[in-house]
C-alpha cells in the first residue's frame, strides 16, 4: 500500500487529534479517566486506523479500516458535542472542531469511493 503520512485525510485527522489533546488538557481533573480519556482515544483512533489500513495488503482491508476510522470520527463528534454541552468547550472551539470532523468524514468518504472504483 502507500505511506499513510502522505494521505491528506491522515494529516488532517492527526492534526485534529493533536488539537483534541491540547483542548482536553483543560478539562476538569475529575474527567481525566472519563470524558478526557474517551475523547482522546476516539479521536486518535481515526488516524491510527488509517495508518493500520495502509499497512494491509489489499484495498478491501484498507477500506475496512477506513470504515472503522469513520466510526471513530462519529464517536468523536458525539463526545465533542457532549463536552460542549457540559460547558468544557466554548462555542468557537466547538465549531472549529466540528468543522474539522466533518471535513475528515468527507475525506474518508471520498477515499472509500476511490477505493471502490479502483482509482486509488
Amino acid at each position: 500500500m502507500q505511506d499513510f503520512k502522505k494521505l491528506q485525510v491522515w494529516q488532517k485527522s492527526h492534526d485534529l487529534t493533536l488539537r483534541v489533546y491540547e483542548l482536553t488538557s483543560q478539562f476538569p481533573r475529575e474527567e481525566m479517566y472519563g470524558l478526557t480519556n474517551q475523547i482522546r482515544r476516539a479521536c486518535a483512533s481515526i488516524p491510527t486506523n488509517i495508518a493500520e489500513g495502509c499497512g494491509r495488503g489489499s484495498s478491501v482491508d484498507f477500506a475496512r479500516f477506513l470504515h472503522i476510522a469513520m466510526g471513530s470520527a462519529n464517536e468523536t463528534e458525539y463526545l465533542i458535542l457532549l463536552a460542549r454541552d457540559l460547558k468544557y468547550l466554548d462555542t468557537d472551539l466547538f465549531a472549529g472542531l466540528m468543522n474539522t470532523i466533518i471535513e475528515v468524514r468527507k475525506m474518508l468518504t471520498s477515499l472509500l469511493r476511490r477505493l471502490k472504483t479502483g482509482n486509488c
